[in-house]
């Protein structure tokens, strides 16, 4: 065998794809597993894919190759090897199809990359998506290459009582040395980033579910002993969703089970594997004292997105990994679809939005951006993005509002029938809407090639005489890294009309904007009116339009959409704090603008819980820097903190009467009503807390005492240790006691204390780096402590003297050394530097070009942080 250094890494383009040479019938994998020596057996049926001779090449990556052959003849002296891909030159492969062999050794045990095949905690477990199983053998690892999986594990029976893997099972044993075997088929046809294999010593939650077709589906959700009791929410949130799914998009479940395993050591939230999804523990164990409804609602949500992906990502999957957008971008949107169904569509539409502004947008405005299609990428980890995931499904979403939801529907049923068992485009996803409604999408499909968040700019002019009211759009995208000179956007523009009486004149209207600038006449109107512009967000756009604080204020007491309710108190609450940082004073009529809010009980808890309060230093940040002014985090801080005193000290008595008509009694139960009180009281808490208050102390102290679930002990707890009240230290040791031997809730309480903005948060946060609770290997402690801090505590990070970036950057490159997935997704956190003061922008450059200087920096760091720096 020769033996080649590995090549240069170059980046992998889009225009450069070809098809395989080479496609798979079906591959058999025996699985000898052992801690430090797991020998994996491949045996794959290879045929041609089109004419003309072409090598044998397969991916592996810190593989140790055993023994590999063709057609029972040995290839080891002919293959060529890097450290990326074995090769098998055309001139040794013999006919157009043939049986290839191989045996490999890996060792899971020392896998820190969590990659591949891995060990958690004496767990056997499987992280195969995007190139993971080039790491388990060696394979064409693409998602285009499907094909049946039957798989064979054997292992010892007391460490691996249990062994899962894709499909159904088919054959199980003992075997001589107090070992044991499971057979496993996948008779549905799927691309290798969806192999899952599981052992370990587990136990089930159990349940069964019976389709539309009135098939029985046996359910089972795996765990480590002891956490039995905390599935059933999880379980129910399943069933659930199976049922949505078959109403919703006529899709029916297609094996005769379905698992999902919790597992503590995970890069992400979870994997949708083909029948068995691997979850990140975060994300199914739950119970009232040790979840908050934040817990629970994630959990409802994350089990959909990856149920719901057994279709769109699994039956139907991604030709290439340019193409990710298809799969994710149209699951993120149906698993919004599902929890507005669950819970509160309106309440539910404000958070993603909140979501999408905090990280996509801020990503579409820095050097990160790229469009929701990427043409070319270094490291596919790299680009699992808020804009592939959450400007994806604002993608999907405008395609719903423009063609409607029965035409929707359609071309959904059409897509399934049409691409079933197939690797798709996004221009097989848009050609079936085409198809279905005789529409065409050309212009549509910008949104998946163009970066940036386009910004449209609203202008009007009435005639009181004729009551004609003209309403000009304009839009402009600006230019982004790679990409100038944009073409104009299709934007869905929805707009409602409210009356200078808070009456509402026009209702919702969906405008189609399509070129620079358009011209929109609405006549017969009796006075004026207040438009209501991008009603329920329906375009992801940054929409400017000079408005006064006498229409914010009826707007957010009248508009009759939720979602331009809530935006009217967020812009209001901004202009407010921007007019603070200028010398301003807070006006009257924004405290009592939102104490009507407060004390409107005819509107949801939850949305109250929402739009009253300050509006958040992040939001802030992206306002100003939109603006072209330099950030400074700690007069944002000043700004906010002021307008919380003021807010309380003028609403202390609707504060305190909404606290306690707040209070929940009962056992607790985690669905929507009992979760929106919950928040406008510990709402309320936070807001009394502002004014300093013995009562405010008091009451908190006395709810963080007599709780009875996590929601409202971390909540006083936050609020204490965020104010840095005298009983604040007691209660983060009674609550580390309470809890040191729960590992999630103790992520909780690392993640509280290190975004608390406490002026000595820094020296907290190393202290906590030396604290037993802090596995700094684990991806869900280093998130919670080193990302809460340069993430969640702006003030105290972006401090002046540079010390909160070097810290950073110390504990990316360590964690970047064992786990290079984790380190790139947290170097993040650099990526608006060019926002903020000059001084701030050259200490967090320094750093970053420090750590690229290091020569060991793995390459999805490096990708990242030289593309933040940029030129």
């Amino acid at each position: 065998m020769r033996t080649e250094t590995a090549p240069d890494q170059t980046p992998t383009r889009l225009a450069d794809y070809a098809a395989p040479d080479w496609l798979i019938d079906r591959v058999s994998l025996v699985f000898d597993l052992a801690p430090s020596a797991t020998r994996v057996r491949t045996t794959i049926a290879f045929r041609r894919n089109g004419a003309g001779p072409a090598d044998l090449v397969l991916h592996g990556r810190k593989l140790t190759l055993v023994s590999a052959e063709v057609d029972g003849a040995d290839v080891m002296p002919h293959a060529e090897t890097t450290s990326e891909e074995l090769r098998l030159p055309a001139a040794h492969i013999p006919g157009d199809s043939f049986p290839w062999t191989c045996e490999i050794e890996i060792d899971p045990a020392a896998n820190t990359e969590l990659e591949g095949l891995y060990q958690s905690k004496g767990m056997y477990c499987t992280q195969c998506e995007a190139e993971g199983f080039r790491k388990i053998t060696y394979y064409p690892d693409r998602p285009d290459v499907m094909t049946i999986f039957d798989v064979r594990i054997e292992a010892d029976i007391i460490d691996c009582p249990v062994l899962l893997s894709n499909g159904n099972p088919t054959a199980q044993g003992r075997l001589p040395g107090g070992r044991h075997f499971a057979e496993w088929h996948d008779p549905h046809p799927k691309p290798s980033y969806l192999f899952a294999l599981v052992a370990g010593d587990l136990v089930s939650h159990d349940d069964t579910f019976t389709t539309a077709s009135g098939r029985d589906v046996d359910l089972k959700i795996y765990v480590r002993k002891g956490d039995e009791a905390k599935c059933a929410y999880a379980m129910d949130a399943l069933k659930r969703s199976m049922r949505w799914d078959e109403e919703a998009y006529g899709r029916e479940y297609d094996l005769d089970l379905f698992m999902i395993v919790a597992v503590d050591d995970f890069n992400m939230g979870a994997m949708e594997n083909k029948g068995l999804n691997i979850f990140n523990s975060k994300y199914v164990l739950a119970s009232p004292e040790t979840a908050t409804d934040r817990d629970y609602e994630l959990i409802e949500a994350i089990i959909a997105h990856e149920y719901f992906h057994n279709w769109t990502g699994n039956r139907i999957t991604c030709r290439d990994w340019f193409q990710l957008c298809l799969k994710e971008g149209l699951t993120v949107f149906r698993d919004q679809q599902f929890s507005g169904d669950m819970r509160s569509h309106a309440v539910h539409r404000i958070g993603e939005v909140r979501q999408l502004r905090a990280r996509q947008f801020r990503e579409d405005a820095g050097p990160l951006a790229h469009p929701v299609r990427p043409q070319e990428y270094i490291e596919i980890n790299n680009f699992y993005t808020a804009t592939v995931y959450e400007k994806g499904a604002e993608v999907i979403r405008m395609l719903h509002t423009l063609i409607g939801a029965e035409a929707y529907r359609r071309g959904t049923d059409l897509y399934f029938e049409r691409h079933d068992g197939q690797a798709c485009t996004i221009e097989d996803w848009l050609k079936v809407f085409e198809d279905a409604t005789g529409r065409d999408l050309s212009q549509f499909a910008l949104w998946y090639h163009q970066a940036g968040t386009p910004r449209v700019t609203a202008t009007e002019d009435w005639d009181e005489t004729d009551g004609v009211y003209r309403l000009t759009l304009r839009q402009e995208v600006p230019d982004t890294p790679g990409q100038t000179e944009k073409r104009p956007h299709v934007i869905p523009v929805a707009v409602g009309f409210i009356g200078p009486d808070g009456e509402e004149l026009m209702t919702t209207e969906v405008l189609e904007l399509t070129r620079e600038e358009q011209v929109f006449r609405f006549s017969s109107l009796p006075a004026r009116p207040v438009p209501s512009l991008l009603r329920g967000f329906s375009a992801p756009v940054i929409l400017e339009r000079e408005t006064t604080a006498q229409e914010r204020a009826l707007l957010l007491a009248h508009d009759t959409d939720p979602f331009n309710r809530a935006e009217a108190g967020r812009r209001f609450g901004i202009d407010v704090a921007l007019d603070v940082m200028a010398g301003g004073d807070i006006p009257a009529a924004w405290t009592e603008a939102l104490g009507r809010v407060l004390t409107d009980e005819s509107a949801d808890p939850a949305f109250r819980a929402l739009v009253v309060g300050a509006p958040g230093e992040e939001d802030l940040a992206a306002e100003i820097a939109g603006r072209g002014d330099p950030v400074d985090p700690s007069a944002i801080h000043g700004a906010v903190k002021r307008m919380r005193t003021t807010l309380a000290s003028a609403l202390a008595g609707p504060l305190a009467a909404t606290y306690a008509a707040m209070m929940v009694g009962g056992p607790y139960k985690p669905d929507a009503a009992d979760a929106g009180r919950r928040a406008l009281r510990n709402t309320c808490l936070s807001l009394m807390m502002a004014a300093d208050s013995a009562d405010a102390h008091a009451a908190a102290e006395a709810q963080f005492d007599s709780a009875d679930n996590m929601t409202d002990q971390m909540a006083a707890l936050a609020t204490l240790t965020n104010n840095e009240a005298p009983g604040a230290e007691s209660r983060l040791s009674a609550f580390y006691d309470q809890w040191q031997n729960d590992t999630l809730v103790i992520d909780k309480w690392l993640m509280l204390q290190a975004s608390a903005p406490a002026t000595d948060a820094l020296d907290r946060v190393k202290d906590l780096t030396e604290h037993p609770a802090f596995d700094w290997k684990n991806p869900n402690k280093f998130r919670s402590l080193i990302g809460g801090f340069a993430m969640a505590n702006p003030v105290r990070f972006h401090a002046e003297d540079g010390e909160g970036y070097t810290f950073f950057a110390d504990w990316l490159l360590k964690m970047d050394a064992i786990n290079p997935q984790t380190a790139a997704r947290m170097a993040g956190g650099f990526e608006t530097w060019r926002r903020y003061t000059e001084d701030r922008q050259q200490a967090m450059r320094a750093e970053m070009k420090r750590m690229v200087a290091e020569e060991s920096l793995s390459k999805n760091t490096r990708e990242i942080l030289e593309r933040t720096l940029g030129p």
